[in-house]
């Protein structure tokens, strides 16, 4: 068999399930409707009251213990509109320039946060997206930071503070105070940057006339296992940084292991979405315990939960003790987080986003998208500027490559005369298509080095625009209004003269402009490339432009425009060396042109052929002739 034609089928293959696997993830169990609360618990979300005194209460192994997870036997209240839930309790307001929301007095948790400069869809007057809701609305997701004591009283989730300012801005800090009634006041104090970077300072005044032993602790709790896009290429659930080793916990990893542990000096641990997050940042140079848990009665009551705790401190009579820790909630931006790895020394910060095992070009792949961004001013522009930066890279390797199929499809008609000769004989005719091989000096294995090049390239840009917010939204020219969405002016809308929701069953056969588009110029590179020997492979390859259309189609806009935009300059390269070494499309070669071939000879029509001579057979003498005397004219 032919090793080049074995090659692309072997690569086919693989691009062909890691389609599938986009196009069909694993079928998510129904979302049953919530049960009403059965009885009340000191925290409606199941957790154990921070202020619990009984040591074992799962949390970390030198405190008495932080809120946890409940057991799957709890239940939880039916959710409320969420504005109805936030007007329960006194808050307060966040106002910073990409952050919005409140803080609730009642549990001082942060669980009110709008993305300001993020909406819901590319439709720039949708609403904002919501990354953190309280307790009681659907699906709760906050943050909380308290203490953990044994025998001493401290804040619950039911604990009223209260606050020293009305707003909470970059410029104007929050301060939470709660006096447990026994002398020693517990504060918070809240501050956020211009981004999403939080700090919080936790201290506790002693006034009384005993020692009290305190663990700070902070956490990040969830309710309802959310809407996730299920594929392999993409982390999203509970994260952490431990020591040096980055941990990616699956959300279904409760029902096995409802609770893991771990040491660690600074790291951070979080809980991700595709583009959003909301991470815990403890000091870096503090030994902590982490811990990810949480309970899985079913999606909707399912409850995950990272937290950390600190080590203990004991406050004096009359003095005050202070632990600070971080929270970033907000979008995953490339610039920002790297900025904050920098700036406050983060340990490997950057991998809150999904770079993946390409990494080396993934990342790097980005930051030259996003520089040619900067300067064009559009990432669909970008992405074919950096197509041409790829090919002018490979532009030596790939024109060795093309030369050799060019040498290939000048041996066609010579390797057709082959199958015509030794169809019916598989094994004498690859003896001979290797000796043509051979003879003719051609590598058939030669012109796989482009695809070989661009698999890596792909599937790099593929993550890119996968997992990068900054893809998020960003528009090229016409219908594209998002190149991480596929595109969206596709068959069974009339290429979006008559928009309507195509059912889910006919997703696969809706195809978009920009799909056929890649699917033209692949079926224009194919007829460039040799012809495979084996005619049902031929009849294979005949039909993958088709196959690869319909696998392309439900990809990001930016990775098919890419694809295309790659398979245009590849016939303009390809077409350019073939001409020069005067190759025809259809195999063989001009007439009169010099043979691209080495030691090989041409005959008419400019086609190889072998010439064998051969001794003239002596006539038959006649017995009753007579010998021609006569002169010659």
């Amino acid at each position: 068999m032919d090793t080049r034609n074995l090659l692309l089928a072997v690569v086919a293959s693989m691009i062909i399930v890691f389609g599938w696997q986009f196009i069909f993830p694993a079928p998510q169990a129904p979302r049953p409707q919530q049960t009403a609360q059965q009885g009340a618990t000191p925290d409606a979300t199941g957790a154990t009251a921070p202020g619990s005194t009984a040591p074992g209460v799962p949390g970390t192994t030198s405190s008495p213990g932080v809120p946890g997870a409940a057991p799957a036997t709890s239940a939880l209240a039916a959710p409320r509109d969420r504005a109805t839930v936030l007007a329960d309790t006194p808050r307060v307001k966040i106002a910073a320039p990409e952050v919005t929301g409140s803080i609730a007095l009642k549990g001082a948790r942060l669980d009110d946060v709008r993305l300001v400069n993020h909406r819901q869809t590319v439709d720039p007057n949708s609403p904002s997206v919501v990354l953190l809701s309280p307790e009681g609305a659907p699906q709760p997701y906050f943050a909380e930071y308290g203490w953990a004591a044994a025998g001493v009283k401290v804040p619950t989730p039911d604990s009223v503070w209260t606050a020293d300012a009305q707003t909470l801005t970059p410029s104007q800090p929050v301060t939470l105070s709660w006096d447990n009634g026994e002398g020693l006041t517990f504060r918070l104090r809240y501050e956020i940057d211009e981004h999403f970077m939080f700090t919080i300072t936790q201290s506790v005044e002693n006034a009384s006339d005993a020692p009290a032993t305190v663990y700070p602790f902070g956490l990040v709790k969830r309710v309802g296992k959310p809407k996730t896009d299920g594929l392999f290429i993409l982390h999203e659930g509970p994260i952490a940084l431990i020591g040096e080793s980055l941990k990616e916990f699956d959300y279904d990893e409760v029902k096995d292991k409802p609770e893991q542990k771990f040491k660690t000096r600074g790291g951070w641990i979080g809980i991700t979405d595709k583009y959003w997050m909301a991470t815990l940042v403890p000091d870096q140079n503090q030994e902590i315990d982490a811990v990810y848990r949480g309970s899985y009665p079913s999606d909707a009551t399912a409850r995950f939960q990272v937290d950390y705790t600190a080590p203990g401190q004991t406050v004096a009579p009359g003095a005050t003790v202070r632990n600070s820790g971080r929270l970033y909630a907000g979008a995953k931006i490339v610039d920002t987080i790297e900025a904050y790895q920098e700036k406050f020394a983060i340990t490997k910060f950057d991998l809150v986003i999904d770079w993946g095992w390409l990494f080396f070009l993934t990342k790097p792949m980005f930051h030259v998208l996003d520089w040619l961004y900067g300067i064009i001013g559009n990432f669909g522009l970008a992405i074919m500027a950096l197509t041409v930066m790829v090919k002018l890279v490979f532009f030596p390797l790939a024109n060795k490559s093309y030369q050799a199929m060019s040498k290939m499809k000048a041996l066609t008609p010579e390797m057709q005369r082959l199958r015509e000769r030794y169809g019916d004989d598989k094994q004498k005719l690859n003896q001979e298509m290797m000796g043509l091989y051979k003879r003719e000096k051609v590598n058939p294995a030669a012109g796989c080095l482009p695809i070989l090049v661009q698999i890596p390239v792909f599937f790099a840009l593929y993550k890119t625009l996968y997992v990068t917010i900054e893809m998020r939204h960003a528009p090229f020219f016409g219908w594209i209004h998002d190149l991480s969405a596929p595109d969206p002016a596709t068959i069974l809308t009339l290429f979006g003269f008559v928009p309507w929701d195509v059912p889910v069953m006919l997703n696969f056969v809706n195809i978009g402009i920009w799909p056929l588009i890649m699917g033209i110029t692949m079926f224009l590179q194919q007829k460039l490339n040799p012809t495979p020997a084996d005619p049902i492979q031929a009849k294979i390859f005949l039909f993958m432009p088709i196959v690869f259309t319909f696998i392309l189609a439900p990809f990001a806009a930016g990775l098919v425009i890419y694809w295309a935009w790659n398979n245009t300059l590849s016939i303009l390269q390809q077409y350019v060396i073939m001409r020069r070494m005067h190759v025809k499309v259809g195999g063989g070669v001009d007439a009169g042109a010099p043979s691209p071939l080495v030691g090989a000879k041409t005959s008419g029509g400019g086609n190889k052929k072998i010439k064998v001579k051969a001794k003239k057979p002596k006539p038959e003498a006649k017995p009753d002739a007579k010998p021609d005397t006569q002169p010659k004219a």
